[in-house]
């Protein structure tokens, strides 16, 4: 086992981010039997869930005129159009149903306030807005956060970048990751957390 101070965060394993979703991330499926092997080792295990309402601001086809993947300018900032994806109580928002994290006791829902976006499990776009996740891990006297999950350069990364802005150690566990990759996003991910201080691992390591 893992030691007590470290939580592996899996972040966004839901059917609309797997192949055949609204939102796929190529090969998103093979994160799957990592992460259940992975959680298997960690005695505190925390997930994330996209959790949109249908009019969310984020989604392309509530702006007229605009498609996915485009940006547009909003109070917080730049944002991203996504195709409609996790909408509350569907089938795609819901968690893969080959994920089994038995250990896990909480799960942090975002991007449910309709008008802003949220990729951190920790900060919301707007970047005032908190979860409570970092308290609760304080709570639970953890000090090192292992990432893993969907997708590497946006709700990965920018978990992450948060955790160790909370005072956390991180490192994202590259393989049970995926990544989008949106005009050069995952690099410009991987080089903005190592700049930050989040160390890149990998699943045998911790294996071992």
């Amino acid at each position: 086992m893992q030691p007590a101070n470290e939580v592996l965060l899996v972040i966004d394993v839901q059917n609309d981010f797997m192949p055949g979703g609204a939102l796929a991330v190529p090969r998103g499926d093979e994160v799957v039997p990592v992460i259940n092997t992975l959680a298997a080792r960690f005695a505190h295990v925390v997930l994330t869930q996209d959790w949109h309402p249908l009019e969310h601001v984020s989604f392309a086809e509530n702006h007229a005129n605009r498609a996915p993947f485009q940006t547009i300018s909003l109070p917080y900032g730049e944002q991203v159009l996504w195709p409609t994806h996790c909408v509350q109580d569907t089938r795609g928002a819901a968690l893969h149903p080959g994920l089994c994290v038995p250990r896990a006791r909480m799960v942090v829902r975002k991007g449910h306030d309709a008008q802003v976006d949220s990729y951190s499990a920790f900060v919301e776009a707007d970047r005032r807005t908190r979860t409570g996740l970092a308290g609760y891990l304080r709570e639970i006297g953890v000090t090192h956060v292992y990432a893993c999950g969907l997708a590497t350069d946006y709700c990965v990364a920018w978990s992450a970048l948060d955790a160790r802005s909370a005072g956390f150690e991180v490192t994202v566990i590259e393989d049970a990751c995926r990544a989008i990759d949106l005009h050069g996003s995952l690099a410009a991910a991987w080089q903005r957390m190592t700049d930050a201080g989040v160390a890149r691992g990998a699943a045998a390591r911790l294996l071992a």
